[in-house]
């Protein structure tokens, strides 16, 4: 159901890689409630991925960029202010990768320059993206910019690794710069800490069906949707949000919020079957 909450609104969409992504969820939403929108992810990323089919059924140009550029993003908001006809009411960063990660190196034995990387692809993109924007004065007066986070910002969760670290970092930038762009441009910039979600990226993480899995299980309201994600995303683009800032704003059925629930309790429970003796009482080893 469409309610128009986004008509006449203009917004760039950074990240859609496939169906399974948020970032192409957000999109797809932003366009049913009335935006216009360019989408953008990196060159090779358009290449190898699906956004042209996303493009051509939203009627949306994609714009080959590194997020990590200050000139492929001067590029991004200058071209997408022409295409678009005005200035950016909506930013969606949703733009996050770790080498190490990848390369299964554990945060006790990071390689540091591929630190560096996460760290820039991960989360001083999304500065990059707003000082540019800033510079350019590209966004409109009370635009909205969000970016995607995760509770392992604040808590640690297992396997989660370097990534954890930009996600702090992603959320301090969101603070630091809304008060500036609040101030002087009543820009709002907020994260939005979303349920783990199997899109691609998050797919890469170890464990991640046993995350899902236990997070299910503690929230009380169930783990949240790429698609119900991309609902809360479209309310903070909307003028229903206009005095909500530099704020992460958990979207996660309630886990941040939960110590132990029933349903994990009796599944932690369950655990300890093979380590009772023959009173019942639990062999710790």
């Amino acid at each position: 159901m469409s309610y128009n909450l986004l008509k006449g609104k203009r917004g760039i969409v950074f990240g859609a890689l496939n169906d399974m992504s948020i970032a192409w969820k957000v999109a797809e939403r932003a366009v049913e409630e009335g935006a216009i929108i360019t989408l953008t992810n990196t060159p090779i990323a358009v290449r190898m991925g699906e956004v042209s089919e996303l493009g051509k059924k939203l009627n949306a140009e994609i714009i080959p960029a590194d997020a990590t550029s200050i000139e492929d993003l001067e590029m991004v908001f200058s071209k997408s202010v022409e295409i678009l006809g005005g200035k950016i009411d909506f930013v969606l960063h949703s733009i996050g990768m770790s080498p190490n990660v990848r390369k299964k190196r554990t945060y006790d034995d990071l390689d540091y320059d591929l630190l560096n990387k996460t760290l820039d692809i991960s989360a001083i993109s999304f500065h990059k993206m707003i000082q540019v924007a800033k510079k350019q004065d590209a966004i409109a007066e009370g635009g909205s910019i969000v970016a995607l986070s995760y509770v392992a910002a604040q808590r640690t969760l297992y396997g989660y690794n370097d990534m954890a670290d930009a996600k702090s970092m992603l959320e301090s930038i969101a603070r630091s710069f809304g008060y500036i762009y609040g101030r002087e441009k009543g820009v709002r910039v907020n994260t939005i800490s979303q349920s783990p979600t199997m899109t691609t990226a998050g797919s890469g993480v170890k464990g991640m069906d046993k995350l899902l899995d236990f997070s299910e299980r503690m929230s009380p309201l169930g783990n949240a949707t790429a698609d119900e994600c991309a609902d809360y995303c479209i309310t903070m683009f909307s003028d229903l949000t206009k005095k909500v800032t530099m704020q992460n704003l958990f979207h996660d059925g309630g886990f941040s919020s939960m110590g132990m629930s029933l349903r994990a309790m009796n599944q932690y429970e369950k655990s300890f079957d093979e380590y009772r003796d023959e009173n019942g009482k639990i062999i710790y080893g």
